[in-house]
């Protein structure tokens, strides 16, 4: 029905820690040799050579500034910059100090008060204002943070707090840094973490791919440390962790098509494997993609010259022995050469396993599969359907799942779902799999329908449909639930095969594409998210990391 190429590649690769791997498998029948040198992915193709040497695509690096929590009295501290956070006052109030902050200004000769007075300074979320103080003092710079009405406030309120800390180290440029956490209320545990996440992901700019990382312009801020007076530890470990898997997650779907290959992706999840604990990795080749029957995921990468890998990571539970649960994460990973986010669920996936093997909840065995391929136009790719006003004017290639399905390609542009369906088949045949959860930037529909800030999800199961948006909501993602409507299941029947890749013209495009994933799972509760809207906010620097929290609370919330 379609024409496999079976080739061995030899590979080398300059891995994110600029270390050099030598002789190790991926995993498989075939294996790749790491030696030194540069990478050419996927033997020497024309489109590596002509675009010369490159690295594997790497996390945004986190930032160097230490970050600590500390139990010092902020009148006591010492350091190039106090920040100090403050709550809006009602109508007809006056912005009132809590007992530390009132002990900081007395310290300060009133210099907190008075910059409230002489700025204005009314409290609104996001807002601040800097002043110098006058030398010999303990602190050279005094600033003010809004924290909006503590009525309103919320896990995003706490996220442009976290922001704001960023854009005054940033504007400011202090060495050495402290800042109060808000009190009258104080910030729960959680909230805190959205605070410490948004401060560190600030703090740590993309400039990967910049020749001169160094230049004003480009470096990050000459931070060294922040003192968090009062924050919980346990907080702050958890932010760096969750941080860890967004950078991970934002440095792949911002890597372009030349370095976010299939190759590097399964590179990528070696080093999770190799440095933590409790994490293996599986990669399947091509050959054996073939044997089990793959023929949906190979027919989208068909075509390229870059060669598929399946990947598959694995996190035990602490201690061994049976799981009291079982989940999978599956995420789309095809790259086309427009639209490099189009693989960011493979990347949410990557960057929660990232998160999760550091966080490693008890109870909870977890499996990370990415079928990643590339979907590009050549004489052996995928042949396009004719449109559906006129049916049988050109060729449509007919590609069969490895549940023996067979699929009818009306448009080689719904390549996510092909790549998804075979990873599907593949987590429920893991056995005794509780729940799987697809993760993908499917459908422009979904835009559509919801705009670019939520994701939409679709779930077999209301259990788990309540449970993840729980988890989303508790780390402020935007997740909303759309239907799985029964009613447009026909749009995807084909005349000629079991199913066709696209559902008919007129709308509900992300419905129909659920409802094709939603046959490739047969007993195992399973959700599938949408993520094409929220993947990307380019008034927010690009890649966002979007799908990490949502999953990884979820993975926590099972082993509770």
């Amino acid at each position: 029905m379609y024409k496999l190429r079976s080739r061995v590649f030899s590979v080398s690769l300059l891995l994110s820690s600029n270390s050099v791997a030598q002789g190790y498998s991926l995993g498989g029948s075939l294996p790749h040799r790491f030696s030194r040198g540069v990478a050419l992915r996927g033997g020497a193709s024309p489109r590596a050579a002509a675009a010369g040497a490159q690295e594997a695509a790497t996390a945004v690096p986190l930032t160097s500034a230490s970050l600590v929590a500390s139990d010092a009295a902020a009148s006591d501290w010492t350091g190039d910059m106090m920040v100090v956070p403050v709550w809006e006052a009602k109508e007809g109030e006056s912005i009132a100090l809590g007992a530390e902050a009132a002990a900081l200004d007395a310290a300060l000769s009133g210099a907190v008060a008075d910059l409230i007075a002489d700025s204005e300074f009314k409290g609104k979320a996001g807002s601040s204002a800097v002043v110098s103080l006058p030398r010999g003092g303990n602190v050279r710079k005094v600033a003010v943070v809004g924290m909006g009405l503590s009525t309103d406030f919320k896990i995003s309120g706490a996220r442009k707090f976290g922001a704001t800390l960023a854009t005054l180290a940033t504007e400011q440029k202090p060495k050495q840094a402290a800042a109060l956490l808000p009190t009258g209320p104080a910030l729960a545990a959680d909230t805190q973490q959205a605070a410490f996440e948004a401060a560190m992901l600030g703090l740590s700019p993309d400039t990967r791919y910049k020749s001169d990382a160094d230049s004003d312009e480009n470096k990050p801020p000459p931070l060294q440390a922040l003192a968090l007076l009062g924050a919980d530890a346990g907080a702050l470990a958890r932010a760096r962790s969750f941080s860890a898997g967004v950078l991970l997650t934002r440095g792949l779907v911002a890597s372009p098509a030349n370095y976010a290959t299939p190759t590097s992706l399964a590179a990528c999840a070696k080093e999770i494997a190799d440095r933590f604990e409790g994490m293996t990795l599986t990669v399947l080749e091509r050959a054996e993609c073939e044997a089990r029957g793959m023929g949906a995921y190979l027919g989208v990468s068909q075509g390229a010259v870059e060669p598929p890998k399946f990947i598959h990571l694995c996190l035990s539970a602490p201690g061994g022995g049976k799981p009291a649960k079982k989940i999978a994460y599956a995420g789309a990973g095809s790259m086309i050469e427009k639209m490099k986010f189009d693989m960011g669920g493979a990347g949410a996936v990557l960057g929660a396993a990232r998160t999760l093997a550091e966080v490693r909840p008890a109870g909870v065995e977890v499996h990370f599969i990415v079928a990643s391929c590339e979907n590009m136009v050549s004489a052996e790719a995928m042949r396009p359907g004719a449109t559906l006003a006129r049916p049988l004017v050109s060729p449509r290639d007919i590609l069969t799942a490895s549940n023996k399905k067979t699929i009818e390609v009306l448009n080689t542009d719904a390549e996510g779902r092909l790549t998804l369906a075979d990873a599907l088949v593949y987590a429920e045949a893991l056995g005794e799999v509780d729940t799987i959860v697809d993760v993908a930037t499917l459908t422009g529909a979904c835009i559509v329908a919801l705009g670019p800030d939520y994701a939409g999800m679709w779930s077999s199961d209301e259990a788990l449909s309540k449970a993840l948006l729980d988890a989303a909501a508790s780390h402020g993602e935007l997740l909303w639930q759309m239907p799985l409507a029964p009613e447009y299941r026909e749009q995807i029947n084909s005349k000629i095969a079991d199913l066709a890749n696209l559902g008919a013209p007129g709308g509900g495009g992300s419905i129909t594409a659920a409802l094709f994933l939603n046959e490739f799972v047969k007993e195992s509760a399973w959700a599938h998210l949408d993520i094409a809207g929220p993947v990307w906010n380019d008034k927010a620097g690009g890649a966002t990391g979007y799908g990490v929290r949502t999953l990884a609370a979820y993975a926590e919330a099972v082993a509770a």
